[in-house]
């Protein structure tokens, strides 16, 4: 059944939770309605966010959603009709987004250390206003700045915020040095951090393993990575075995997720068709720069005290 929603008034964020609601009573508290005037035909970013947008709110509007998204329905273009299944058959993006979620949050919510989170998203990620972040949460996006420019003038109308006690700070992809940006910004490679890839484009591997150098430098022993990558990139050369192998090249330890495992978990059915991405996790198997130059420092102390306490002796 394809229905095209009309516009109602904003709604204020809501955690990620299922089931709590009627599907009828969580339309109406959440409000979720596509208003967006965002009209880019030629420009592919737009359309891909866009395209993601749509099915966090087709999966909001389910009876029994996996998770729900109370921004998506502003970021959807009026004009949009969006198509409500009520079938078990479930997107690899939506599937992906509810993995991402639960491992974020139960990531946070195990280590009260962990409270860095860097989002590489399209531009229309909402997870900054949707999800219930642990205080002192610092939350990073980066993304295409004209497409995250423009979504958060749309996020404002309808009142998105995320925690008090918590921030958010963009980092436009485009930027020349992405590594010093985050250094300035507040981010700190002696604390631990998650990281999430999920809608960020790629437009080459060179461009892939710039961003694994970034985090290579940056995050913490144990920190992890997680999200979706394009299937193109096992394609470029010997697959998934060469996938490990430059993930191992920056310290990390990649695990590849299969699908088909994750629906299972919950009891949900795949759509047919939809294999363009693959889904991992990944542990940072290195110190971070910053944990390094701690790690120089105090060796050196330790050696200049050996060697004072030599002189004495003599």
């Amino acid at each position: 059944m394809e229905i095209l929603v009309s516009p109602t008034p904003p709604a204020p964020a809501i955690a990620n939770t299922r089931g709590s609601l009627s599907h009828s009573a969580a339309i109406r508290k959440r409000n979720l309605t596509p208003r967006s005037k965002l009209n880019h035909q030629n420009d592919s970013l737009y359309q891909a966010a866009i395209e993601r947008a749509s099915l966090r709110f087709q999966e909001t509007l389910r009876p029994d959603p996996l998770f729900v998204d109370p921004y998506a329905g502003c970021l959807v273009p009026t004009n949009k009709f969006i198509e409500v299944d009520v079938t078990p058959r479930l997107p690899l993006y939506c599937l992906a987004t509810k993995f991402i979620d639960d491992k974020l949050l139960n990531a946070l919510g195990d280590d009260d250390d962990l409270r860095q989170v860097v989002l590489f998203t399209d531009g229309m990620d909402t997870r900054p206003y949707r999800l219930n972040w642990p205080r002192s949460t610092l939350v990073f996006d980066i993304s295409p700045q004209r497409v995250f420019g423009e979504t958060t003038l749309k996020l404002k109308e309808v009142g998105a915020r995320i925690g008090r006690s918590c921030m958010f700070i963009h980092i436009p992809c485009e930027s020349a040095n992405i590594e010093e940006m985050m250094r300035n910004r507040g981010f700190k490679g002696a604390r631990p951090s998650i990281w999430v890839f999920q809608g960020l484009p790629l437009v080459n591997l060179a461009r892939f393993k710039e961003i694994l150098s970034v985090i290579s430098n940056l995050a913490t022993k144990g920190s992890v990575l997680l999200g979706e990558l394009p299937s193109w990139l096992s394609a470029v050369d010997a697959g998934i075995k060469w996938m490990d192998n430059l993930f191992m090249s920056n310290g990390l330890r990649v695990n590849i997720i299969g699908y088909e495992n994750v629906a299972r978990d919950f009891e949900k059915e795949l759509e047919k068709g939809d294999d363009n991405h693959i889904l991992f996790t990944a542990e940072q198997l290195r110190f971070s720069d910053e944990q390094m130059e701690t790690w120089s420092r105090e060796f050196q102390r330790i050696e200049e005290e050996a060697d004072e306490e030599g002189f004495e002796e003599l």
